[in-house]
């Protein structure tokens, strides 16, 4: 099932290695830098896995709605006051930082710009979907555009009107082009997200 709504600006994408390991340390980098570089409304802030020889865990990267905004943030986060000595990042050809983190930033933020992939954190509309919600509000007030049931028939259209539990913690992925999020049948009839909070919602202290 898919929505027309489209996500803005994704062309300015910066991408930060800060040393994260697992998905949860990756989401709270995610918040204490969107809380400490201001991020406008319309950002899209996904994580990466990287497997290398010399780096295993997360990086994260911010598509900002256009190139000024961009400019802006990259401006915030090479100016901060206490930064964090590990992190790098990279916009375009401009690094920061420590060059092997920089490096390893990369591929996350080229992975953004293509929509080829990326878990997204923070997104348009990613503050309504709490509690419980139909699957056709979710597609309509979020930068959601695909949903997939996973175990379903290939053919299969979920109802618009099936509740989603969202357990206050959605998060979709790019694939092919679109901000797509994987669910799976649950009680009742109703359906969940595919990933679940692991223990617990994180960053509620952010919301």
């Amino acid at each position: 099932m898919t929505a027309p709504h489209h996500v803005p600006g994704v062309r300015s994408v910066i991408g930060v290695d800060a040393g994260t390991v697992s998905l949860r340390e990756a989401d709270h980098l995610v918040h204490r830098l969107a809380d400490g570089l201001r991020l406008p409304d319309g950002t899209v802030a996904c994580t990466h896995l990287v497997r290398t020889a010399d780096r295993r865990g997360t990086t994260v990267s911010f598509a900002l709605p256009d190139e000024t905004a961009a400019q802006t943030v990259w401006q915030r986060l090479t100016g901060l006051a206490d930064p964090d000595p590990g992190l790098g990042a990279v916009l375009g050809d401009r690094t920061h930082g420590p060059a092997p983190a920089a490096r390893t930033a990369q591929p996350g933020a080229a992975e953004h710009v293509r929509r080829s992939g990326g878990r997204a954190v923070l997104y348009p509309g990613a503050d309504r979907l709490t509690g419980t919600v139909t699957l056709a509000d979710l597609l309509a007030t979020s930068a959601i555009e695909r949903v997939v049931v996973v175990g379903s028939p290939f053919a299969a259209e979920p109802d618009p009107r099936t509740p989603v539990v969202t357990q206050d913690h959605v998060r979709p992925e790019w694939r092919d082009g679109r901000l797509t999020l994987a669910l799976v049948p649950a009680a009742g009839g109703t359906l969940a997200p595919f990933e679940v909070p692991n223990p617990t919602p994180c960053c509620a202290d952010h919301s």
